[in-house]
């Protein structure tokens, strides 16, 4: 199968090859020219890892052995074998997506992308190393760090806003063993770290280097294609409740900022899986969901702190994906993100928007609503949520309140509630003193949710990584690994 960039059509590269480079040429993500054949209902039939190896085989073919692959990826590292279960929770069902090594749903795509990676350099044999570039706005860092921990032929660098990210989350990178990994923050916050990145991989273009870049963001298609998997383990455990028939529409609510996850959720669509509306949920950084109501992408304003940290995104990466799939224009996608570069902003044409709203729909949710959410839906339902889950769910229920649609829903759950004590103790009523892992402690104490083993080994870690740069050196910061 033959990629391309979503800026141009030239020069298309096989799909292993698509992983290896994680970044087009042209600064385009990587889309295939035209999406697999496949067996939707076949699929729902396997386990969760059987599901995994079918939809990552149909978008990266030329990537041998996946079932051995995802073996490896998965196996022994997730608390469930169903790796990601829909739970029911009032009238609603909810994915948990945390259930794996750094308790956030990153973790799902991040085992599987090194063995991706290690695959394709064998396939196009590769011998150099490959230094895997990466900005974390709070998740993938951890993620991505402890699954490239120790792989040989590869490097990891991940680079983190300072001051960005809720203590536990900077614990989890910080504090990460590995001969191969680097952890650095910037002074500024993730669209800093996130364009930073982009451009070393434009600067570093037909330089002599002594690797090869490629990246663990969703901006990988290595990492995007593994994210299907989730929704159709979601809708199997709805036909397994006996909540749908087979061929019946589910809603899903995603919780996003870089539009990754809500975007695996169309290709699960594309793939067949009978997905009705998605419903992007943003925090109070609510770039997407004004984009969504009125075709008009605007990153010019202030990026606001919130107790969601891995949504404080304005420059979504993967709706950049979705123009391109709902366009096929090359051309116009191109100069929206031309525009968007030099502009800071952009306004889609009016058959687009259309196209985009008959798919999906948004709202967003701030930090107080977050809390009221938290907090009802654990004392009326017995269920502890996180802030970015609390911002799902608040986008379901106005979702629903708006339009009366009565299809079946799956709230994504993306993070251990554990990874933000302080805004979820504060939500329930209790005391918020101390440090994050005295508040963890607590936290369980009230509720009795155990704390994931790999949070709760955090404390009295020795840190391993304190560098903070500004945004400029990211560059040299790289040439000198």
């Amino acid at each position: 199968m033959f990629y391309h960039s979503t800026r141009s059509t030239l020069s298309p590269v096989d799909s292993a090859q698509a992983v290896l480079e994680g970044l087009a040429p042209d600064g385009g993500l990587y889309m295939p020219e035209r999406l697999p054949a496949f067996d939707w209902q076949a699929c729902l039939k396997g386990t969760s890892q059987e599901m995994s190896a079918a939809i990552v085989s149909a978008f990266l073919p030329d990537i041998p052995h996946m079932p051995q692959l995802v073996r490896r990826a998965y196996t022994g590292k997730f608390e469930t074998e169903d790796l990601t279960p829909a739970v029911p929770v009032g009238a609603y069902h909810v994915l948990e997506l945390f259930r794996g090594p750094t308790s956030a749903f990153k973790d799902v795509a991040l085992s599987m992308l090194p063995q991706l990676l290690t695959a394709a350099k064998t396939v196009k044999g590769v011998s150099d190393d490959i230094l895997i570039l990466t900005a974390t706005s709070g998740d993938t860092g951890k993620a991505a760090l402890e699954g490239f921990r120790d792989v040989d032929g590869v490097r990891i660098c991940v680079f983190y806003p300072d001051g960005g990210v809720s203590q536990v989350q900077r614990a989890q990178m910080v504090t990460q063993e590995g001969r191969n990994v680097t952890v650095c923050a910037v002074k500024g916050n993730f669209d800093d770290a996130q364009t930073g990145v982009k451009n070393i991989f434009a600067a570093c273009q037909g330089r002599d280097l002594p690797f090869r870049l490629s990246s663990a963001n969703s901006i990988n298609i290595g990492r995007l294609a593994p994210q299907i998997m989730y929704y159709f383990r979601a809708y199997r455990d709805l036909l397994d409740r006996g909540v749908i028939s087979l061929g019946d529409q589910v809603n899903f609510s995603v919780p996003t900022g870089n539009f990754g996850d809500i975007l695996a959720g169309y290709l699960a669509k594309l793939l067949g899986l009978p997905v009705g509306r998605l419903i992007c949920a943003s925090n109070a950084n609510n770039v997407l969901t004004d984009f969504i109501r009125t075709g008009v992408y605007d990153r010019r304003r202030p990026l606001l702190k919130t107790t969601s940290p891995s949504m404080d995104i304005l420059v979504s990466s993967n709706l950049e994906r979705l123009l391109y799939l709902l366009s096929g224009d090359t051309e116009l996608v191109s100069g929206l993100m031309a525009r968007l570069k030099t502009e800071g902003w952009y306004a889609v044409p009016e058959d687009l928007l259309t196209a985009i709203q008959d798919r999906f729909w948004a709202a967003y949710c701030d930090d107080a609503r977050a809390g009221q959410i938290i907090g009802r839906v654990y004392r009326d339902l017995g269920y502890l949520c996180d802030p970015h889950t609390a911002a799902g769910w608040a986008a379901t229920e106005d979702y629903v309140n708006q339009t009366g649609d009565g299809r079946p829903m799956v709230v994504l759950s993306t993070a251990s509630p554990y990874k933000f004590p302080a805004a979820v103790l504060s939500a329930i009523g209790g005391d918020v003193s101390g440090d994050e892992f005295t508040q963890m402690e607590r936290l369980r104490d009230m509720t009795g949710v155990p704390i994931p083993r790999n949070l709760a080994d955090l404390r009295g870690k020795a840190e391993r990584h304190t560098g903070v740069i500004e945004k400029e050196q990211m560059l040299s910061f790289v040439l000198g690994l």
